[in-house]
């Protein structure tokens, strides 16, 4: 029986986007063996740290590439928009299952609270200088303190009053089934308010590009859509040369025959600028918004 060994990060919620691709591979291929194969990512592992200092979320991958590289795994399961723009040499992105929700949220200490109604001075949590930016061009007013911990943690730290909010991705929630509780007081943040990271929402499982087996056995679950909407979004994150640091945002639609990208980028002084486009090669589009950025010379905040 072939074994297909595959990496993961430890959290709940990895391993829960894990189980799903493992168990739609197992329906298509019944006689694989798929083992589990967890590790505990440096990114895991300074939990009280800042991304921003400890090099972004390419800390939660790394670990993992590394022993795909070297073998000990045979596929890596990631959030995507935790992968850097640049993989490990030799490695690719075999698969990426159908997209979940892209947007952000806030979910908020006292129920009946919106974005709009939060009084000033009130505390909103994230670690994210991508969400931070955008939140304050709308509520200036209000004080954001960093957020880290995963999503079970994140969200007991406002119910304990830590936070009178705090933001988070919606594909998380829905994949831990938070968002089927009746006393979780939810607002959805519109993509005009907040726009969301590159590649948010959707899985990458990464595999080495010479291994033609695995290849195969990943193409059953491909989702071309999402597969190509978030290349685009990924195509701009490398010809901006950016990480998960920057304040970086991006989202590609298949609209009819066309795509459209939309684009954000936060300057030193926190201005976001916003490019959209439309066309039908969707990678030319991501050329074309950094050509844009460039000649605006907006140089990110960081």
């Amino acid at each position: 029986m072939t074994i297909i060994r595959v990496g993961t990060r430890q959290s709940q919620l990895a391993l829960t986007q894990t189980n799903m691709v493992v168990d739609a591979l197992k329906t298509l291929h019944p006689d694989v063996e798929f083992e589990l194969v967890p590790y505990k990512t440096t990114g895991d592992k300074l939990v009280h740290v800042s991304l921003q200092k400890i090099g972004g979320k390419g800390v939660f991958v790394k670990d993992i590439e590394k022993a795909l590289v070297e073998k000990e795994i045979d596929i890596a399961v990631h959030s995507l928009k935790d992968v850097p723009g640049l993989l490990a040499e030799g490695c690719v992105i075999g698969a990426s299952p159908e997209r979940e929700d892209v947007r952000d949220c806030l979910i908020f200490k006292e129920a009946g609270m919106t974005l709009a109604s939060l009084p000033a001075g009130s505390v909103v949590g994230t670690s994210s200088l991508r969400r931070q930016v955008q939140l304050e061009a709308v509520r200036p007013d209000l004080v954001y303190k960093s957020l880290r911990g995963n999503i079970d943690s994140r969200i007991q730290k406002v119910r304990d009053g830590q936070y009178d909010a705090i933001v988070l991705a919606v594909a998380g929630i829905n994949r831990l089934g938070w968002t089927s509780q009746a006393d979780l007081d939810i607002e959805y943040l519109d993509e005009s308010i907040c726009l969301p990271a590159i590649a948010q929402a959707a899985l990458g499982i990464e595999c080495r590009a010479d291994d033609q087996q695995v290849l195969d056995i990943l193409s059953g679950i491909n989702h071309p859509e999402t597969a190509i909407c978030a290349g685009i979004e990924r195509e701009f994150l490398r010809g901006m040369g950016a990480d998960c640091t920057f304040p970086i945002a991006a989202l590609a639609k298949q609209v009819g025959a066309d795509y459209q990208l939309e684009v954000m980028l936060a300057d030193r002084e926190k201005n976001c600028h916003r490019i959209r486009l439309s066309g039908p090669d969707g990678f030319q589009l991501a050329k074309e918004a950094v050509e844009k950025l460039n000649q605006l010379g907006v140089e990110p905040a960081r």
